[in-house]
């Protein structure tokens, strides 16, 4: 059995999948002639320039700010995958696995930007006028309506099948209760429950509620952990040339085995590093933009912005802080993995302090994705009642009670049973709903297009905006949006 499912992670992120992001990627930054670094100021001045102004958004409609919306999105994005992952990928395919995670990354901040935009683009109101969208949504609306294909259904069960299967083998629970029970030398059965708990005190309001904790967690939980990781970093100073040298070298040559390290190849560099980047980032997975069609904005490409701004600091700021924490101070070639690995890099760098400050980050960063995720199968969950409001409001409400619990019985498998790595589920889960989605961006890239040269004419100053250029799609079927009113 787990030479099976070795075998299919192994083909799921194989040159197809490889090359199709790397493909696409390059696609859009060609086509938006280097959007992602041209326009990197205007980025961040749209996005981390306003976080703390109050906007705005009178002409807007939507369920979450725009800065709730992108702290739901970090929620489910930055967390567990950016400490545990990361020493994951290290851990696997040697130091050189981060300059794979930047390339992805790279790339990754103009895939999220369309994938945002079209899910904001394609977005549907439910029965109280909110808007919802996301990946189902502009397969309905982008190929089942506008391209008349009949067969988007199929593309959006497999993809639904790819994000709902994160619901049964997932991660966070297993990943958040082995570090706790480590560090308080408890039981980590009684752990894991202690987490269910807390999960159901965090999702227990809905959305709404969960945005605006994200608002206050998410910023100070961040800084925190970068400060200290810098701390780490600048102690061991030293060695940092070298530590970059084995980023660079072992991303092109692979990484021989050292003391607990047992070597990798170049293929498992590559593939190690680009899925822990998505699985991290999120850029092509298609989560995130279920959070985004919700919010309010009056332009789909300026929310896509906040898109490009995640990938950004999840990645190349996060995990790269993750990354030099664990090569600098040498642990990476011990032979640990998983959260663990990053838990001894801390303790090493910084003594107790280190372990207790870890361990509480991992706690918050493992409920605030867990509870950002619950927002992601929600959205699937409406999609998929549909009009059904009576269906919808049963699925939901029992949904929400039984969703913690998945998480515990990965971890009862992983104690008792198993004998696979839990990211070796991870890798699976996140392959096949990125491999649908990307696809479909492909085929819907004229739109992205057609909204991203408007957005540049009418902000940016760069060409003449086109009166005839329909900003949400609900404008050219009839249905009424004020968020039009520009």
């Amino acid at each position: 059995m787990s030479q099976f499912i070795n075998a299919l992670n192994d083909f799921i992120w194989g040159p197809p999948l490889i090359i199709l992001m790397l493909g696409t990627g390059l696609y859009f930054t060609i086509g938006s002639k280097f959007f992602q670094i041209r326009y990197f100021n205007y980025i961040m001045k749209q996005t981390l320039g306003k976080i703390f102004k109050k906007q705005d958004e009178n002409n807007a409609e939507g369920v979450l700010s725009p800065l709730e919306a992108v702290s739901t999105a970090i929620g489910g994005s930055v967390g567990f995958g950016n400490i545990a992952g990361v020493a994951t990928a290290i851990a696997m395919g040697g130091p050189g696995a981060t300059l794979w995670m930047w390339i992805t990354a790279f790339l990754g901040m103009i895939l999220k930007q369309v994938e945002v935009t079209l899910a904001v683009y394609y977005r549907k109101k439910d029965e109280n006028g909110d808007p919802y969208g996301g990946p189902t949504y502009y397969m309905e609306r982008g190929l089942g309506e506008e391209r008349n294909f009949k067969y988007w259904k199929v593309l959006a069960t497999v993809f639904g099948f790819g994000i709902f299967s994160t619901f049964f083998i997932t991660a966070s629970n297993y990943t958040i209760s082995e570090v706790v029970a480590s560090t308080f030398n408890i039981n980590q059965m009684v752990a894991s429950l202690l987490i269910v708990i807390c999960t159901y005190l965090m999702i227990c309001k809905g959305m709404k509620y969960l945005g605006k904790i994200f608002t206050k967690l998410i910023p100070i939980m961040s800084i925190s952990y970068l400060v200290f990781g810098l701390v780490i970093i600048f102690i061991n100073y030293k060695n940092i040339p070298q530590s970059f040298m084995l980023i660079f070298k072992g991303a092109f040559t692979g990484t021989a085995a050292v003391g607990g390290f047992v070597g990798a190849t170049i293929s498992k560099v590559i593939s190690t590093g680009m899925a822990r980047s998505v699985y991290s980032n999120e850029a092509g997975w298609g989560t995130s933009p279920m959070v985004h069609a919700s919010s309010q904005t009056v332009h789909p490409v300026e929310q896509g912005l906040w898109g490009s701004f995640e990938v950004f600091v999840d990645t190349f700021i996060v995990c790269t802080i993750t990354s030099l924490v664990v090569i600098v101070t040498g642990e990476w070639s011990s032979g640990v993995e998983s959260a663990t690995l990053t838990l001894n890099a801390f303790s090493t760098g910084l003594g107790v302090f280190g372990t207790y400050f870890l361990t509480i980050t991992m706690l918050v960063f493992g409920l605030t994705t867990s509870s950002g995720w619950y927002v992601y199968y929600e959205v699937v969950l409406r999609h998929l009642c549909n009009k059904n409001i009576k269906l919808k409001n049963t699925v939901l409400k029992i949904f929400k009670y039984f969703y913690p619990l998945p998480g515990l019985l990965m971890t009862s498998y992983i104690l008792y049973v198993g004998d696979i790595s839990i990211w070796t589920f991870v890798d699976i889960t996140s392959g096949i709903p990125t491999f649908v989605n990307v696809l479909v961006l492909l085929v819907l890239s004229k739109q992205y297009f057609v909204l991203l040269k408007d957005y540049k004419a009418r902000y940016l100053g760069v060409g003449k905006v086109d009166k005839n250029t329909k900003l949400f799609y609900e404008d050219i079927k009839g249905e009424k949006n004020d968020a039009y009113l520009l």
